[in-house]
């Protein structure tokens, strides 16, 4: 059921997007010799200048869009998915170092000598290959979450807050589905014209 809402909200909020977006042209004034002119003092370059600043620093495009909340925000999710990532390649590289002494014949780390735990030849090699794989994964997220920095400074800088649109509005809502009498998770809309 989780899912189903993820999957919904997702949705719900790239229509918003789109509908927000379409708003926001509506400022826009085409003359009859076809160059454009901008009623509400609009920057065309800033989604651009925003997006260029948040992919030179992350944070940097909140900041120009004015949104300096954000920043925080920015930094711990891109921090989070540094720390996570180093912290994976310390451990790969223990297994690695003390699997590369196993095969050598040297004692290493994980030998069973003394206070060290035994770990077998195969728990080397399985705990190099978990390790490995949630430093690679570790990775792709820091660089979706760059990637999601930039693309929300491009966005927010598309929809300046005298944009949105009072008429447009949703809440979450719970209600109980007649089939099958359980309580369900929706979301209730309403739109004003």
């Amino acid at each position: 059921m989780s899912v189903k809402i993820l999957y919904s909200s997702i949705v719900f909020l790239f229509l918003f997007n789109i509908v927000q977006a379409q708003k926001s042209l509506n400022g826009l004034r085409i003359k009859a010799d076809s160059t454009i002119v901008l009623n509400q003092g609009i920057d065309p370059l800033s989604p651009a200048r925003a997006s260029f600043y948040s992919a030179v620093l992350p944070g940097l495009g909140q900041v120009y869009n004015k949104k300096y909340w954000k920043v925080p925000i920015v930094w711990a999710a891109i921090g989070t998915g540094i720390y996570f990532y180093d912290r994976n390649d310390k451990q790969f590289k223990r297994f690695q170092t003390a699997f590369k002494a196993l095969k050598a014949g040297r004692p290493h780390e994980f030998d069973g000598v003394g206070d060290n735990v035994l770990i077998s030849e195969a728990g080397l090699i399985r705990a190099q290959e978990i390790s490995k794989e949630n430093r690679d994964l570790s990775l792709f997220i820091t660089i979706g979450m760059y990637a999601l920095n930039i693309l929300e400074a491009n966005v927010d800088a598309h929809l300046p807050d005298k944009a949105l649109d009072t008429s447009l509005s949703f809440k979450p809502a719970l209600f109980i589905a007649p089939v099958s009498n359980q309580a369900m998770f929706g979301v209730s809309m309403n739109f004003n014209f």
